[in-house]
């Protein structure tokens, strides 16, 4: 059985006037969103150089997300142990 889908990735980037630039990155399934956050702080003596940030922080961010997908993977696959015909059940649970 083969399966195909399409699901959508937004990132979006800010930079402040104290160098901190944050993302936010945000995974659409249509049926789940999930959304990471990254910071990125410039050391005032270093040179401005905002790719530097952005790839700082989209990268974190990124980072998150995958965590949280990974976490909910977890989640479900828990999920469909518990609720197969036939699985052990935890001690004292009922159906």
């Amino acid at each position: 059985m083969s399966h195909t889908g399409q699901w959508s990735v937004r990132l979006h980037l800010f930079e402040d006037d104290d160098g901190t630039t944050k993302a936010h990155v945000t995974l659409d399934t249509g049926t789940t969103a999930l959304t990471g956050h990254g910071t990125a702080h410039r050391n005032p003596v270093d040179t401005n150089v905002p790719e530097i940030g952005d790839e700082l922080a989209a990268g974190r961010a990124m980072y998150d997300l995958a965590h949280q997908l990974l976490n909910a993977a977890e989640r479900d696959v828990q999920g469909m142990a518990v609720s197969r015909p036939g699985a052990p059940r935890a001690a004292g649970r009922t159906a």
